[in-house]
């Protein structure tokens, strides 16, 4: 008798604890990983495949999937990476098919470098300093300026240079010819010059006199070679 009574407490304790167990799942619930409104803390933002494909509900880029997102065709045309070449401006636009062929080129450091070899040129001739031509001048320049070197040394004349001021060099000229770039400078200067003959008399020009000299030199650089190097291919003086 006892013992039916124990077995009788036993499963009524357990008919009880599994009501206790329904009625606080039902108020609590359960997670079983489809529920919303949670958030793993070790993720940054849900990705695509964690949400179903609503636009108006998706809108980060940070996390796409492999859902590569189209461009809104309603949204404003972004701007162009290249300016329209200018038919009106051949300067224009021949700066901007060498921007296209060599993103590294800049007006501004053109023009600063452009400026130095000038200097670095016109003291190196009147010196006959040949080897500093040398990495300056294309081949055909290069052979006319030793040449004039060579004369002038075989009369035995002296060049006297000084370059009293120059302008801010302009560039007049820009192309690109197959790989080639080649940009007009206009030089204006003022200088003396004079020449003398062995015994120091003046053939030419005045020591006290200060020229004013305007020249046109075109500068050549293939834009698919390492060197960034440009060298001095033409030489003119205005018409």
């Amino acid at each position: 008798m006892g013992g039916g009574i124990q077995f009788f407490d036993i499963v009524l304790f357990a008919l009880v604890a599994a009501f206790l167990i329904f009625r606080l799942r039902s108020v609590l619930g359960r997670r079983d990983g489809h529920e919303g409104g949670y958030r793993d803390p070790f993720r940054d933002r849900p990705s695509r495949r964690d949400k179903p494909l609503d636009d108006d509900e998706y809108d980060d880029d940070s996390d796409p999937g492999n859902v590569i997102r189209l461009p809104d065709r309603g949204a404003t045309e972004p701007a162009m990476a290249n300016p329209p070449l200018d038919s009106d401006d051949p300067l224009a636009a021949g700066l901007i098919r060498i921007k296209l062929a060599d993103p590294e080129f800049d007006e501004k450091s053109f023009i600063g470098g452009a400026r130095a070899a000038f200097e670095m040129i016109v003291g190196a001739f009147a010196a006959g300093d040949r080897r500093a031509l040398g990495g300056l001048l294309a081949p055909e320049v290069l052979s006319n300026f030793e040449r004039a070197i060579d004369e002038r040394e075989s009369a035995r004349e002296v060049v006297e240079h000084e370059l009293v001021g120059m302008r801010p060099p302009k560039l007049v000229e820009a192309a690109l010819e197959g790989d080639e770039a080649r940009v007009t400078v206009e030089f204006v200067s003022e200088q003396v010059n004079v020449t003398r003959d062995a015994s120091g008399s003046i053939l030419d020009g005045d020591p006290n006199y200060v020229d004013k000299v305007t020249d046109y030199w075109t500068f050549i650089r293939n834009v698919r070679s390492p060197d960034p190097n440009w060298l001095l291919v033409a030489t003119r003086s205005p018409d």
